[in-house]
Formats: C-alpha cells, sequence, structure tokens
C-alpha cells in the first residue's frame, strides 16, 4: 500500500513538473501557444506570397502570443499597407508589426 501511494505521488509530482515546464510566461510561449504562432506564421507568408500585388519573397514574418511582426524590403509604400493589410486579416492574428523598409 505504502509503495503505491509512492507511485503515485511520483506520478502527480512529474505530471506537475510538466505542466509548469510547458505554461508560458510573458517572454515565452507555452507548446501550445507556440504551435499555434507557427500556423499563424505559415498562413500569414502563403497569403503574402499568393497576392498578386506583392509578389515579394523578402518579406520576413514572426509571430509571438498572436502578434505578427513583418520585416524585410518591399518596393513601395502601398506594398507595406497591402502586406499589414493582408497579415491582418489572418484568423489568429492579434495585432501586426510593421518593420518594413522601401527598397533604394
Amino acid at each position: 500500500m505504502k509503495q503505491l501511494k509512492y507511485i503515485v505521488n511520483i506520478f502527480l509530482a512529474a505530471t506537475l513538473a510538466v505542466l509548469v515546464g510547458c505554461a508560458s510566461t510573458s517572454k515565452s510561449e507555452g507548446t501550445g501557444e507556440y504551435i499555434d504562432d507557427s500556423v499563424i506564421t505559415a498562413k500569414v507568408k502563403a497569403a503574402v506570397l499568393n497576392d498578386e500585388n506583392l509578389k515579394s519573397s523578402e518579406i520576413n514574418v514572426e509571430t509571438f502570443k498572436g502578434v505578427v511582426q513583418l520585416s524585410g524590403f518591399v518596393n513601395s509604400e502601398s506594398d507595406i499597407g497591402k502586406a499589414v493589410d493582408v497579415a491582418s486579416k489572418i484568423n489568429g492574428v492579434k495585432s501586426v508589426k510593421n518593420d518594413m523598409h522601401l527598397k533604394k
């Protein structure tokens, strides 16, 4: 009987350690959030590449807790606006940060 309690306690302690290890903080993501952000990043990249007006492979996309950051170089101000608009329409995007620059 003592051995059963010992095994149950070890199982509960291991479960608690896993749950705490997967929890998110203000500076890091939990496992589920990381997967969600990866999906959002992929959807935004696909939408940007599939837009006839953009056709720019020089736009980088990163996502953290639903906030998408666009960076890189584009040909015009209208491309910047279009990229932000395309990204903001993706399901799961909370906001879009623009760090794109014009090519010189």
